[in-house]
């Protein structure tokens, strides 16, 4: 079964950079659903998300959407705690409870949050307290997990004011690469870092990113990509809850 990871990824990378998103709780998910070792799914996914955001990074700062006074804050806080996270061995059992309650929130973000429209303005101190706190929170979530974070702080980007939704895609990106670059170099530390794992998977979705990128001809809703895929976070919510009980 673990073979047709490769052919999945291909297919997940295609339908997300079409609409340039990256999907990276969706690698996490199947990786879940699939069996794989808890102890490489991290650095896995992490090393996935180098790939699948580079582009994405270049396209919108190329483009004259990113802000470094907007992100810099974010990963003043996020970059040792996604490093100290990646260095931490974490029981399966805690590993497993952090996954679920990352991936809960996932679902809620894609199919409650969405709906709602308001926004909040912060200034002075709690804007800080804000910032450099979700930072750290999201950072502590890459390094253990593998889920970048970027699809929490995008939409809270746009719900606080800090940024326009370009800007915060481009914020999310560079965050998401970021991180992973941080929990990538710890978990090169602690040998969890599967090479022969890994380059199929890498290879996969650089195929599959690529080509839709570039073929993306045939246009798909952002919304309606991350609800289908949605679907595959919450069949790795039931399998955690079945293995935790």
């Amino acid at each position: 079964m673990e073979s047709l990871l490769p052919f999945l990824f291909v297919l997940v990378a295609f339908i997300y950079s079409s609409v340039g998103l990256g999907g990276g709780s969706s690698y996490t998910a199947l990786m879940t659903v699939f069996g794989i070792s808890y102890q490489i799914i991290p650095t896995t996914s992490l090393t996935l998300n180098l790939f699948v955001t580079f582009i994405g990074v270049i396209n919108f700062w190329r483009n004259g959407y990113g802000r470094l006074n907007l992100i810099v804050p974010f990963l003043i806080t996020s970059i040792p705690m996604a490093y100290l996270g990646g260095l931490l061995a974490l029981p399966k059992i805690l590993f497993q409870i952090i996954l679920l309650i990352t991936l809960i929130l996932v679902i809620i973000r894609i199919y409650i949050l969405h709906h709602l429209q308001f926004s909040i303005q912060i200034r002075g101190i709690p804007k800080w307290i804000f910032i450099f706190g979700l930072g750290g929170i999201l950072g502590f979530i890459a390094g253990t997990v593998g889920i970048g974070g970027g699809i929490y702080l995008v939409p809270l980007i746009i719900m606080f004011g800090l940024g326009s939704e370009k800007e915060a895609a481009a914020a999310g990106a560079m965050f998401i690469w970021v991180n992973s670059l941080a929990g990538v170099i710890a978990r090169t530390q602690s040998g969890t870092f599967d090479v022969d794992f890994i380059i199929p998977l890498a290879g996969a979705v650089i195929v599959g990113g690529i080509g839709g990128s570039y073929l993306g001809a045939v246009r798909f809703d952002a919304n309606t990509i991350q609800k289908v895929m949605g679907a595959v976070v919450i069949i790795a919510v039931i399998f955690l809850f079945r293995d935790i009980l």
